[in-house]
């Protein structure tokens, strides 16, 4: 695990994105644990959060033309990345997207940079992957291609009960691009064993991966 990502972890700890317990999913699922970007809501959490987005861009090597934040968490989530990149010299344009077009002014739903070229989407996680192939409407309605999808946690968890894949990988087979999570599932484990959580919640969520999870996002 690289130190961005144990920092991002931290990160949701402390702001209590990342929560232990007992939670029921929209997909009826009873998991020990939840995550909620939303919380990242200070000035300082979302420089670090952009920061470990920009991190994990940087460390995959995609290549892109415009960052894209699609309403509504991804504009802040895409503005924030978008100033973490350019802080690390690397400057993108940056376009968010309204849920209902203006009918005053510029008009139209998208705003900021043209949405041209290759797009890389920022969001927080992809749970069955209907938002972004909604995006990939937009996208391709402008005549532009997607780059990638760049989530901050990959819950390495299938789709639904009949199939063995994860949204994850269907949105990467469907439109062959690769989903980049700053973190996974297993990195969340393995951060807790090396803090010595304790043995009931590791066990609680190692259940809950053998029993929902997929093999592989690779």
């Amino acid at each position: 695990m690289q130190q961005y990502q144990r920092d991002f972890i931290q990160l949701a700890l402390e702001h209590d994105v990342l929560c232990f317990g007992d939670f029921t999913l929209k997909s009826g699922r009873q998991s020990p644990y939840f995550f909620n970007a939303g919380r990242f809501h200070s000035g300082a959490a979302l420089a670090a959060l952009g920061n470990a987005y920009a991190e994990a861009i940087i460390a995959s090597g995609v290549d892109f033309d415009v960052i894209f934040g699609p309403a509504y968490k991804g504009i802040p989530l895409g503005a924030v990345t978008a100033v973490a990149l350019a802080q690390k010299g690397v400057d993108k344009p940056f376009c968010y997207n309204r849920k209902e077009a203006k009918d005053h002014g510029e008009g139209g739903t998208l705003v900021g940079a043209p949405l041209k070229g290759k797009v890389l989407i920022i969001d927080d996680v992809i749970t069955a992957g209907t938002a972004v192939r909604e995006v990939m409407q937009i996208i391709q309605q402008q005549g532009a291609e997607p780059a990638g999808v760049v989530i901050g946690l990959n819950r390495q968890e299938k789709a639904g009960d009949d199939t063995d894949k994860s949204a994850i990988q269907q949105v990467e087979q469907e439109y062959a691009i690769p989903v980049i999570g700053i973190v996974e599932l297993d990195d969340i484990i393995s951060y807790l064993k090396s803090e010595s959580a304790s043995e009931d919640l590791l066990q609680k969520i190692i259940e809950y991966r053998q029993r929902y999870g997929v093999s592989t996002d690779k």
